[in-house]
């Protein structure tokens, strides 16, 4: 399937729509992903809703020429750009949608939520990031020297694998989060796609005190859906995020590891996307 496409400031967004039903669901991916990865999810909850998945900045076939710079005002923009060319006006203006984030999307979907949460029926997230603020990714992206460092450590990586290596070998870095780092740190171009991807996407911080704050004002259900062997994001920190909203929000484990947007996981995916519609009725 080609994507859809459109310009954007000096920039062109590409993105893909499934399915035929009434309810719209806007879908972020994970790191080094792409939208079509929520592909399959036509077959089976097409009939219920329309998917809308967009290809992120420096992913898939977005064409990202606006610096290395993505804000939450680009990601609103981009959002209300792709539902109107679409050619549904009418329906959305008197229609609320669901976001649909996994792992790096979760960021992106909380992101876009803070902007414009009275607009949101329904939150699920499927191993998400952006519920913690992870230590290297702000010091690699939230402060001017570490940003430096950073991009020296990408063309100067060998004294991170030393270091990775001695973590690993003292298990204080578990095989999941050292095979994963060693994966996208090992080759020339992915650390430099590494690079430009994370400084991109620094401004979208989800304000999790703010977001659950506003999860309650708007009876927000959400929807968490975790892999039991998953050692990249730990289902812990949804627990932590659940205290305070229990009433709006359901966390799910399922037999996985991080990948849980997955063919094999559908039955949980679209239950959690029913799930949600349920609790608000409730």
């Amino acid at each position: 399937m080609e994507p859809l496409r459109f310009n954007y400031k000096n920039s062109i967004i590409a993105y893909y729509r499934f399915g035929s039903g009434l309810k719209q669901v806007i879908c972020f991916h994970g790191y080094g992903e792409d939208a079509t990865t929520f592909e399959f999810l036509s077959k089976y909850a097409g009939n219920q809703f329309t998917f809308y998945a967009i290809d992120l900045p420096f992913h898939g076939k977005t064409v990202w020429k606006d610096q290395l710079t993505f804000t939450e005002s680009d990601l609103v923009e981009i959002t209300q750009k792709i539902l109107h060319q679409d050619n549904q006006k009418s329906k959305i203006e008197n229609q609320k949608l669901l976001l649909l984030g996994f792992s790096l999307g979760g960021r992106i979907a909380l992101s876009l939520y803070q902007s414009m949460s009275e607009k949101i029926e329904n939150l699920i997230l499927l191993a998400p990031d952006g519920l913690k603020v992870n230590f290297w990714y702000w010091l690699s992206t939230q402060t001017w020297l570490g940003n430096k460092f950073f991009a020296f450590t990408m063309k100067h990586p060998g004294w991170f694998f030393m270091l990775l290596k001695l973590l690993h070998k003292l298990k204080l870095v578990n095989t999941s989060i050292y095979k994963f780092c060693t994966h996208y740190v090992n080759d020339a171009q992915a650390r430099q796609v590494l690079y430009t991807r994370w400084t991109t996407l620094r401004k979208l911080k989800p304000n999790i005190s703010g977001i659950k704050k506003l999860i309650k004002e708007n009876k927000t259900p959400v929807s968490i859906l975790y892999g039991r062997h998953d050692r990249i994001i730990l289902s812990s920190v949804g627990e932590k995020f659940k205290k305070g909203i229990e009433e709006q929000c359901v966390l799910t484990i399922i037999h996985s590891g991080h990948q849980v947007l997955h063919e094999k996981h559908v039955k949980e995916i679209v239950e959690s996307l029913s799930l949600v519609l349920r609790i608000k009725n409730f």
